[in-house]
């Protein structure tokens, strides 16, 4: 079971309106020192695009806020570029060659809602900046996925990246308004700039459902591996998913085992959606996002029962 800590990041109360006027979009939470979790989110500006930015926790009081960045650690994209109208995180990987930051741009296009595939950003100096390594994306278009390529995993092992990542294709038309279909698939890669264009399907959405994203991949204390995901539904819901995996890529799904649900009242009695987990020292920590997909900020829960690795 998670235990509800509340709204963490009351976005309202930090909000420049400049480039943060509201929402911390998909928090990633990544351990930045001993009693430092940074937490990356995407920030909207008046009109709607996101910037990467973060808010500093403290470790041993993850309630508390240590400070938040004065401008963002990644900006959009140069124009024409496939993320020049908004970027939003994916993940947060710490090897030799510095901090990777993988994140999920967007482009509009005449004829759909929008385009959204995945590029990659490099820290070396220890994560207040990010330089792109490429400014095309790193996961584009191919087979199965015209509009949609979002990473939201990405491990590191043995100098092979393994990618676990969302594919969209099409749209789910709702009372007129088109939501993207996709679901999870994985992939590994020993070069980033050269991603392999086929992936195994992990995850696919079963009716009512018509999307099921966001996968976020843990190794957990017995060498196993939990995904937690996001799926929507024909009715409007947004919530989150539990899956279990020997291998990481054949995976079974287990909400009955989630222990966290909407609250009765307040900024997550609508939404509960994207939870990151990162191990403190004594519990586990989730953070994650509520109504409108984290307009509010995000909120964190604490839980002894989820062991990570």
């Amino acid at each position: 079971m998670w235990n509800k800590l509340g709204l963490v990041f009351d976005v309202a109360e930090y909000a420049n309106q400049q480039w943060l006027c509201n929402s911390a979009l998909t928090p990633q939470p990544f351990r930045l020192n001993e009693n430092t979790i940074r937490v990356f989110a995407g920030f909207r500006d008046s009109e709607g695009v996101s910037r990467i930015g973060y808010v500093d926790l403290a470790s041993d009081e993850p309630t508390k806020i240590l400070g938040v960045s004065k401008k963002p650690v990644l900006d959009i994209g140069r124009d024409g570029c496939f993320d020049d109208n908004g970027v939003i995180m994916g993940d947060v990987v710490r090897t030799p060659a510095g901090i990777h930051l993988f994140y999920v741009g967007f482009q509009l296009v005449k004829k759909a809602k929008f385009l959204a595939f995945s590029g990659v950003a490099l820290s070396e100096d220890g994560g207040e900046t990010f330089q792109r390594i490429s400014e095309s994306p790193i996961l584009g278009r191919g087979r199965f996925q015209s509009t949609i390529g979002a990473i939201h995993t990405a491990l590191y092992e043995n100098g092979v990246w393994r990618l676990w990542f969302a594919r969209g294709d099409g749209w789910e038309i709702i009372n007129g308004v088109p939501y993207p279909q996709y679901h999870i698939c994985y992939t590994e890669t020993e070069d980033l700039l050269n991603i392999p264009r086929t992936a195994v399907t992990c995850v696919d959405a079963i009716l009512p459902e018509y999307r099921i994203g966001r996968p976020k991949v843990y190794r957990v204390a017995d060498g196993s591996y939990i995904m937690f995901a996001t799926i929507g539904t024909i009715s409007g819901t947004y919530e989150p998913s539990l899956f279990r995996s020997e291998d990481g890529i054949k995976w079974e799904r287990d909400d009955s085992s989630i222990g966290i649900a909407i609250s009765e009242s307040g900024w997550d009695s609508e939404t509960l959606c994207y939870p990151a987990l990162i191990k403190t020292a004594e519990q586990t920590l989730m953070i994650y996002n509520g109504n409108q997909m984290g307009v509010d900020g995000f909120g964190a829960a604490v839980s002894n029962d989820v062991i990570l690795a």
